[in-house]
């Protein structure tokens, strides 16, 4: 073996049948990470509520980690905190230039959610609660099948 052939990457596995490619397309939901599938629950949740909420066009909608407190907000102490105090959502008003903006949390939906379709039905009530609050209306105001899913 010279010194050339060292420095070139294989091509093929020992077997010579090449190199293995993914085990299912990018677009089928398995090639999903967790994170990406729940971008597409508040995405979908988002598209629902603002057919019937035009206003919320204006409305920034993130998702993050966890939650963290807000500048001026205490930490919360570990050693007293339950899983009930951590929120699920969280409304940020709309100050000087900056719009109205909602945040989900996925970590903490996805401790409380066992499958798909329970952590689906999930964030989109977080998010109706949070528009509600918003709005200043109660949650079944904004989506009549609030707690339904």
């Amino acid at each position: 073996m010279t010194s050339d052939n060292r420095r070139r990457p294989r091509r093929r596995d020992r077997h010579g049948r090449g190199l293995r490619g993914p085990l299912a397309p990018r677009q089928v939901p398995i090639a999903l990470t967790r994170s990406e599938l729940f971008d597409d629950y508040v995405r979908e949740s988002v598209e629902r509520l603002e057919r019937r909420w035009p206003q919320l066009g204006e409305v920034e909608f993130a998702v993050q980690d966890v939650p963290a407190p807000l500048p001026g907000e205490p930490e919360p102490d570990p050693d007293t905190a339950r899983l009930d105090d951590v929120p699920l959502g969280r409304l940020i008003a709309a100050r000087a230039g900056t719009p109205a903006r909602i945040v989900v949390y996925r970590r903490p939906v996805e401790i409380r959610a066992k499958g798909r379709d329970e952590r689906a039905a999930l964030v989109h009530d977080v998010m109706v609660e949070q528009v509600a609050e918003l709005l200043g209306v109660e949650p079944e105001a904004v989506d009549p099948r609030y707690g339904e899913d």
